[in-house]
């Protein structure tokens, strides 16, 4: 270790401490997870038994789960939060029953005292959770595991579910809202299914309105935003909302004071060599075999986006794309489902190509044994996965594709992880395999008794989290608790792609740089090792401020709303990141030709700046989430941070390698300034003149009237919002520009050239590679 014992010991100390706290609260998140009880009445009759509960589960994620609508906030955000809205329509319900029965008259005609007085009486019905299910009150029983409710509640679900069994079926009274929440007809076809997948929606709003045994919050924290029986934010909620607050303005000051005080500022920048160093090495035939995966990179990317497009119409005209109807076959949920499955695949094998590029220069510029037929296999292994998942999830979503096989070869039903279990267990065997050939590469590297080992040995470490940490999406199955599944799930979105990813994009390009001699060895080491230390300090445990409140504890959220803070405090910095990149390219004149790929990564240090940073922070404290969580304030960051920032790291990737495969291209200045600046500028229009606007509209509403009314039928078919929807249309069409631009420039480059050519070794450039 030498020089760099501290940072490696700092680094280690951070890892094993956060991942303690995760370990650790994690098993809170077992312990503390709202039950799912058998629901009965007090006089005995039987509502949902806890597998008619998980049966509904399984039937939500069969016609697309989070993609259609949202439960506990997690989810698509056209349709409502079913669990919002199956809580407020149960509550009106109960309240107009309860009326006619003590006063012979609807609840909206009686007097002030009247509806105070049944809705304190309602309060202490829903909210109450110390009853049994003996007769003698309603509430929970952990004994048996039973909810028991009154015939009056009893008779409010019913009413409830026979709304939901309408929505879900071809019902023409519920057509127009339908087509408002751009649900196909006919969603869910089985009438016993539907049944259950009310007792599902039932159960949710039950967790988010019965209080935790001995607490005076429900399961969720309180969450949603509901006056009528006053769920509000609870104290712990406003005290860790101000503490997350205090520690990023201290944890900036910090880094502020270490940058000036610890930092050398006297080290002289290495002199840049007249020849790019990585042409020096002639291309190996693994190398040489990477043009294909740019190609997919680009197809799968070109599609996402398309989708993209396509799934934002869908908000305006529910069932139709500018009048055709193409919702039985490709509705919102499917659009929406293969968009950011896309999205994840490219993005994901853009790191892929960008490792088996760099594996044999670790490997002295030469191929292990075996090299290109192991790249060539993984090539194919990612077109069956991505093939089969999306086959799978329209036959899942057509209700096609039996119940009972949903879960394995159709669509799980979760955000980001919607894959079928067989072809996520297929995407792990690749990344898994795609290590044994990284670790082909590094592993005889790190053999060589001479050299400074450390920055490849931080490089090695990344490429083994990102081929063994996608195995945490193994942690839940098909009847999982909820909140169980969102802990793991979050291991996979948050700690896999925003952590591991992370880490190896910042050495990898460290690695790259080093090796061009523009940037020396040291200050690359130091750089990714301090880096690594600061996004494992904030960003492991804050993998709990996705679960504020998805049935854990306040602990959690004390956690979440620390370190989620302390995200946010090495992206303060990212200004100077992006500045350095920059600056490269005026450092030889060999430089030039890789300008494309350095803005790239000067985007990726401004998305990370604002997408995760500011956008990021916006919704992260626990007092914030409440009310925006579930909101069009969510895609926001999402889009600014999802594509900004890694998909912006992949193009760069892609266009890096690309230059370096085929030596004598040279990047279409029209081509690429359309591409680059398309994708800036449409991503900037898109959030600023659509998504944020409609999302602090809908915090607006959320904060006064509830979560319910943000994604109600009736707000959301405002003229205000259907304009701001209308508008998004401007920003999609230039971000698609863009994106086609770039991806016809990488097409070009990798099908430009003679077969003679791509045989050849990369040489200087401009020889006569040709």
């Amino acid at each position: 270790m030498g020089e760099y014992r501290k940072l490696w010991f700092l680094l280690i100390g951070v890892l094993a401490a956060t991942f303690a706290l995760l370990g650790y609260f994690g098993v809170e998140v077992y312990r503390s997870a709202p039950p799912i009880p058998t629901v009965v009445t007090t006089d005995g009759q039987t509502l949902y038994t806890q597998d008619d509960i998980l049966d509904g589960q399984t039937a939500w994620q069969s016609v697309g789960g989070m993609q259609l609508g949202s439960i506990w906030g997690h989810g698509a955000y056209q349709a409502p939060d079913w669990t919002a809205d199956w809580l407020h329509r149960e509550l009106t319900t109960w309240l107009d029953l309860a009326a006619e029965k003590a006063h012979g008259k609807p609840y909206a005609q009686l007097g002030v005292e009247e509806k105070a007085a049944l809705q304190a009486r309602m309060k202490a019905e829903y909210r109450t959770n110390t009853g049994t299910n003996t007769g003698r009150g309603v509430g929970y029983d952990k004994e048996t595991n039973t909810a028991t409710v009154s015939p009056l509640r009893a008779e409010a679900i019913r009413r409830t579910a026979a709304y939901y069994d309408k929505l879900f079926s071809d019902d023409a009274s519920l057509h127009t809202s339908r087509e408002h929440f751009a649900m196909k007809e006919n969603t869910l076809p089985s009438a016993e299914r539907r049944a259950k997948l009310a007792g599902f929606f039932f159960w949710t709003s039950w967790a988010a309105s019965t209080e935790r045994p001995g607490k005076v919050a429900t399961y969720t924290n309180n969450w949603p935003h509901e006056p009528l029986i006053d769920n509000h934010p609870t104290a712990e909620n406003i005290v860790w909302s101000i503490a997350s607050v205090v520690l990023l303005i201290a944890g900036v000051g910090f880094l502020v004071w270490g940058w000036s005080f610890l930092s050398r500022h006297d080290e002289a920048e290495p002199a840049a060599p007249a020849q790019d160093p990585l042409t020096r090495f002639a291309l190996t035939p693994s190398q040489r075999a990477l043009g294909k995966y740019l190609f997919i990179i680009v197809a799968l990317f070109s599609v996402q986006v398309l989708l993209g497009g396509f799934t934002a119409h869908y908000t305006v005209e529910g069932q139709t794309f500018y009048g055709m109807d193409l919702s039985k076959w490709l509705p919102y949920s499917l659009a929406r489902t293969w968009h950011i499955q896309a999205a994840l695949f490219w993005i994901a094998t853009g790191f892929l190509a960008a490792g088996l590029f760099l594996a044999p220069l670790l490997n002295g510029g030469k191929d292990p044994a075996y090299q290109k037929l192991g790249v060539d296999v993984l090539f194919w292994a990612l077109i069956v996965v991505v093939v089969g998942s999306f086959a799978g999830q329209f036959l899942a979503i057509a209700q096609i594709l039996p119940p009972h096989l949903n879960f394995w070869l159709g669509h799980q039903g979760y955000e980001y992880v919607d894959l079928g279990r067989l072809w996520q267990i297929g995407k792990f065997a690749g990344v898994a395999f795609w290590l044994v050939l990284m670790l082909r590469g590094v592993l005889p590297a790190l053999r060589q008794p001479a050299g400074d080992k450390n920055l490849l040995a931080l490089f090695s470490a990344s490429v083994i989290a990102i081929g063994l940490f996608y195995a945490a999406g193994f942690g839940y199955g098909e009847r999982t608790s909820l909140s169980v599944m969102e802990y793991w799930r979050w291991w996979v979105v948050h700690l896999w792609v925003e952590g591991f990813f992370e880490v190896f994009a910042t050495t990898a390009l460290a690695f790259i740089f080093c090796t061009m001699g523009l940037v020396s060895q040291r200050m690359a080491t130091t750089a990714s090792l301090a880096s690594a230390s600061l996004f494992m300090l904030g960003g492991v445990p804050g993998t709990f401020h996705h679960l504020y409140f998805a049935g854990t504890t306040t602990p959690v959220m004390a956690v979440g709303a620390t370190f989620s803070a302390l995200e946010v405090v090495p992206l303060v910095v990212l200004g100077h990141e992006a500045w350095e990149h920059w600056r490269l390219q005026h450092r030889a004149a060999w430089m030039a030709q890789l300008k494309w790929p350095l803005m790239c990564f000067v985007a990726v240090a401004f998305w990370n700046m604002l997408g995760a940073g500011v956008f990021g922070f916006m919704i992260n404290p626990p007092i914030s989430l409440y009310y925006v969580q579930g909101l069009n304030t969510t895609p926001v960051h999402a889009h600014a941070a999802l594509f900004g920032v890694y998909g912006f790291l992949a193009l760069g990737f892609t266009l890096l390698v690309l230059r370096y495969i085929r030596p004598q291209l040279e990047f279409s200045e029209r081509l690429m300034t359309i591409g680059f600046w398309g994708l800036n500028i449409g991503l900037v229009l898109m959030i600023a003149t659509s998504l944020l606007p409609i999302g602090i509209i809908q915090f607006h509403a959320a904060a006064t009237e509830g979560l319910w009314w943000a994604r109600s039928e009736e707000f959301m078919q405002q003229p205000l919002l259907q304009n701001l929807r209308w508008v998004r249309t401007f920003g999609d069409l230039v971000f698609i520009a863009g994106a086609l631009s770039l991806s016809l420039q990488v097409v070009l480059g990798v099908f430009g050239g003679s077969r003679r050519e791509l045989a050849a070794p990369v040489g200087a450039v401009g020889a006569t590679a040709r």
